[in-house]
């Protein structure tokens, strides 16, 4: 059902836990399966340093949120908003139809960790796609999105 590395990220989460005084967080969830993501940065110079998550959900939750901190982990904040659904799912070996809407989630706990991140800076968010509002955490529940599905 799930690849070696969906198994290897979820066995063996890289970079779980909580960031003390991070420049970013970004939380989203889906409350048809109830998983929860939150990423945490540490941006220097526009460069994510550091990044960290928990979740709560299952095992392709877990390794979604863990493949896309990998994914993200030193690229320049414009390079992290390009991550989508469909690379986490890809560089997971994929991920079974049911289980999409797991590298959704980061992709989402991204861009929402680098909307905080902005707010709090210069404020500019229009390089940020807009959410497929299952959260809100981007405050746009309205606008409805296309995502890129992997099976």
């Amino acid at each position: 059902m799930y690849s070696d590395k969906v198994m290897d990220h979820f066995s063996n989460p890289r970079n779980v836990g909580a960031m003390e005084n991070p420049d970013g967080v970004g939380q989203v969830g889906n409350a048809k399966c109830g998983d929860i993501m939150k990423i945490y940065l540490k941006i220097e110079d526009e460069v994510i340093v550091d990044v960290k998550f928990q979740t709560f959900g299952c095992a392709a939750a877990i390794a979604s949120s863990s493949m896309a901190t990998e994914l993200i982990k030193g690229k320049t904040v414009d390079e992290a908003l390009q991550v989508t659904n469909k690379a986490v799912a890809e560089a997971l070996e994929g991920l079974p139809p049911a289980k999409v809407h797991c590298s959704l989630l980061a992709e989402e706990a991204i861009h929402a960790a680098i909307m905080d991140y902005r707010m709090k800076g210069d404020g500019s968010v229009e390089n940020i796609k807009s959410c497929s509002g299952c959260c809100n955490a981007c405050g746009m529940n309205e606008v409805e999105t296309e995502h890129d599905e992997v099976g």
